[in-house]
């Protein structure tokens, strides 16, 4: 076998940082040249002002006529008529210190009013600029929304410079194919899981059952088949909780319109039998709430929650409410009970898998410990979350909120 290589040859050779047209390079082009520029706007308009300035400061704010000062400024008036010398050249020295000052005041409140126009030209070049060159982060962004509501098919293909957001965009890419390709390989093993773990727990069954039905099979006999037969039905309970949980792990690609009063009833309906023989009655109102999902799974959540509180329940007396309402930008599901008194810190373990309370049940102890944990998974693949609050009575309150 040859020694395999130490490159990729699918993947292209990148040029030096330093001749990739970066991020960091493109940026410090642009801030550097925008320094720059607005450096030489600004020395050039106070050189304009200073030069204007300075014409001001050299016209003499009077003249001489026959012999006597004559103001042409009102910023003189001082100078007027004959003066002794000492006095004139007083008066004259204040004024040039009132020109001068003037003058920098001006050139201070000139150029104070350039830097503002020159800060907030900078800012908006500056917001459009940075805008352009990070106007990839919206596209990533848009296309990691869209692949965390499970649609794995999505990529970001971006096009441009060889800079630092296209090789992440390259990479987020490279990770989706991934990701795809282990999802598809989930799906699969999950089918075939399905046909392979069903098939003989189906010839099982079929067997047992063929061999309570023989009239000639002896007592001992029948009682093995009936307890094999309980035990080959909790194997195909546990396999088909595990199947379904696996496949609840991951968001829905598929949704459709689901009234949730429909699946709530339709799960009250299955579960009456069972609570009819345990004496728990069934109630509550359920208001018509549609919510976009998978039928078969939310049918799921709500007979997985009303069986586990008809189990849970008390021997006399006990009654189970389920009711479905509207709330903004939500629907929820309530299944209220009664039964033993729940711990609060025996809340969070009920939501693991293969985990129960240590409480004793009203009946034969169905089940194989998955419930709720699917009720959760199927809960989460739709956007939405499960909690339970133990009542002081005891019982649970189970409430389940879906986006609308």
């Amino acid at each position: 076998m040859p020694p395999k290589p130490s490159w990729d040859p699918r993947e292209t050779p990148r040029s030096s940082p330093w001749l990739r047209p970066t991020i960091r390079i493109r940026l410090t082009l642009l801030y550097g040249g925008m320094f720059l520029i607005a450096g030489m706007l600004l020395l050039t308009i106070i050189y304009l002002l200073a030069a204007q300035a300075l014409d001001d400061a050299s016209q003499l704010p009077f003249r001489i006529l026959n012999g006597n000062a004559q103001p042409t400024s009102d910023r003189c008036p001082g100078l007027t008529g004959t003066l002794p010398s000492d006095v004139f050249m007083q008066r004259l020295s204040a004024c040039a210190e009132a020109q001068r000052r003037m003058a920098l005041d001006g050139l201070l409140r000139r150029s104070l009013l350039a830097l503002l126009g020159l800060a907030v030209a900078a800012f908006a070049f500056g917001y459009v600029m940075a805008g352009r060159v990070l106007s990839p982060l919206g596209r990533i962004t848009r296309t990691a929304r869209q692949v965390a509501g499970s649609d794995l098919h999505k990529r970001i293909e971006l096009e441009g410079p060889d800079d630092e957001l296209k090789e992440l965009s390259d990479t987020f890419d490279d990770m989706l194919d991934r990701l795809e390709r282990a999802f598809t390989a989930q799906q699969r093993f999950v089918g075939n899981a399905s046909h392979e773990l069903r098939t003989p727990l189906a010839i099982n069954r079929t067997l047992l059952e063929v061999q309570l039905a023989d009239p000639d099979a002896s007592p001992e006999l029948q009682q093995l088949a009936k307890t094999l037969l309980a035990t080959n039905e909790r194997s195909e309970q546990l396999v088909e909780g595990l199947l379904l949980l696996a496949r609840s792990e991951n968001e829905l690609v598929d949704r459709k319109p689901v009234d949730l009063a429909e699946v709530a009833s339709q799960a009250v309906e299955q579960a009456r039998g069972e609570a009819d023989n345990k004496g728990v009655a069934l109630r509550g109102v359920r208001q018509p709430t549609y919510v976009q999902g998978n039928g078969v799974l939310l049918e799921r959540v709500a007979l997985n929650l009303v069986q586990n509180a008809v189990r849970y329940n008390v021997r006399e007396g006990g009654w189970v409410s389920v009711s479905t309402e509207a709330q903004p930008g939500q629907a929820v599901l309530v299944v209220e009970n009664t039964g033993p008194v729940v711990p609060a810190y025996e809340v969070d373990n009920l939501f693991e898998p293969f985990r129960r309370l240590r409480t004793e049940r009203t009946g034969s102890d169905k089940g194989v410990g998955l419930g709720l944990s699917i009720v959760r998974s199927v809960a989460r693949a739709h956007g939405g979350a499960v909690s339970a609050v133990p009542r002081e009575d005891g019982g649970l309150v189970m409430r389940v909120t879906l986006p609308l």
